[in-house]
């Protein structure tokens, strides 16, 4: 019996130890990960109208597929941001795999601290409270003309140019105006 209590002691201070150090390691994130499929992503990028010449930010990149289709798909070049360190090495896993590495860059960071300034379109799969906290920094930062596409969420009163169903979900553009 006490060679139980032994260990079940044992076990509980390893778990404590590993959830300590797991917390330490893992950022808290505003917004689960929920990927979005493919048939989004590319009606997301052909709402933006994207090009060559685009350079597309995903903010909360996950697996980098709407920076990478827009990389393979319209060779434009991009860059993913996303808090959550285990999202970005499995983005340049992704990237490396369909072999645009040269086009895309990915890298962590938070979104509220993150520059954005040489985007022309802006993608976006996050809350409603989080699209509105950032849109001010959007605004900010953003050059008139550069087109935000988000899945599923708003941006409150700012009414979208143009909205789409795809697959029972709602997609949103806006396009930054003149200051």
């Amino acid at each position: 019996m006490k060679t139980v209590k032994s260990s079940w002691k044992t076990f509980l201070l390893l778990l404590g130890v590993t959830g300590a150090c797991y917390a330490q390691d893992s950022p808290q994130l505003d917004v689960p990960y929920v990927p979005t499929s493919q048939e989004v992503v590319d009606a997301m990028l052909e709402l933006a109208g994207v090009t060559e010449n685009d350079v597309v930010y995903d903010l909360g990149c996950g697996d980098g597929r709407i920076v990478i289709t827009a990389a393979k798909q319209y060779g434009a070049t991009g860059k993913g941001i996303d808090i959550d360190p285990e999202r970005i090495s499995e983005a340049k896993a992704n990237a490396r795999e369909a072999d645009v590495e040269d086009k895309v860059e990915f890298i962590q960071a938070d979104l509220f601290e993150s520059d954005f300034s040489e985007a022309s379109v802006v993608t976006l799969y996050l809350l409603s409270t989080i699209n509105m906290k950032l849109r001010p920094i959007l605004l900010k930062q953003l050059k008139p003309g550069t087109r935000i596409v988000s899945h599923a969420f708003d941006m409150g009163d700012w009414e979208p140019d143009e909205t789409r169903t795809v697959n029972g979900t709602r997609i949103y553009l806006w396009t930054v105006p003149e200051q």
